[in-house]
């Protein structure tokens, strides 16, 4: 049996793909926002809190970055079933890459110059000003490039949301080709979105690195 490219079936599932694009971007958009602050708080709550409490969130932040997203997404989907799967597939997304974004926050606010809290510290700035106008803008500049990184990681991972019966781009192809008996179209174009999504985002991230370095 051989396979042949039909430009009529394409033209029939881009709608379809389209349509489970925007779920894609949705899930991508709030669950990234969602790390982004998570994870800022995780990075200047571990430095904040007593050695103890700061090992013993560690520990948390281990644990849900080394277990499997589809296994995060599997347990809190069974375990919390009065939500939507959407918001649940948002929420966990968030909350695993929000590990991932803490250790980045984490080695920009080490890379600050020890002289700069030292200077905080000799104006008598409360420590949350000392964050808000000394620290963090200095460590967030440093480490904006990985987080786009993280971004795009984000977006390329969503597909793991059909695990929990989100029709995301890829579900949405593989739905179409099941009733179309035809695989090679759909999947084709899912995988060119994806492409023609994630370039501009990652030569946009490359330009935040030229322009940010030091």
């Amino acid at each position: 049996m051989t396979v042949e490219w039909s430009w009529q079936r394409a033209g029939e599932a881009l709608p379809v793909l389209l349509d489970g694009f925007k779920i894609t971007l949705l899930a991508t958009v709030l669950g990234f926002l969602l790390a982004a602050v998570l994870g800022l708080v995780i990075a200047i709550v571990r430095r904040s809190l007593p050695s103890l409490l700061a090992k013993l969130l560690g520990a948390v932040v281990e644990f849900i970055r080394l277990t499997p997203l589809v296994v995060q997404l599997l347990f809190v989907y069974y375990l919390l079933p009065q939500f939507t799967a959407l918001q649940i597939g948002i929420a966990v997304l968030g909350v695993h890459y929000s590990t991932y974004m803490a250790e980045v926050y984490r080695a920009g606010i080490d890379a600050v110059p020890v002289g700069q809290w030292e200077a905080a510290t000799a104006l008598s700035l409360s420590p949350a000003r000392t964050w808000r106008a000394v620290i963090l803008p200095q460590a967030v500049r440093r480490v904006v490039p990985a987080l786009g990184n993280y971004a795009v990681s984000m977006f390329k991972d969503t597909p793991f949301l059909f695990t929990i019966t989100v029709v995301e781009m890829v579900t949405a192809a593989q739905q179409f080709g099941a009733r179309n008996f035809q695989y090679l179209e759909p999947l084709t174009l899912a995988g060119l979105i994806f492409l023609v999504a994630s370039y501009p985002t990652s030569l946009l991230v490359r330009r935040l690195e030229r322009r940010l370095a030091y």
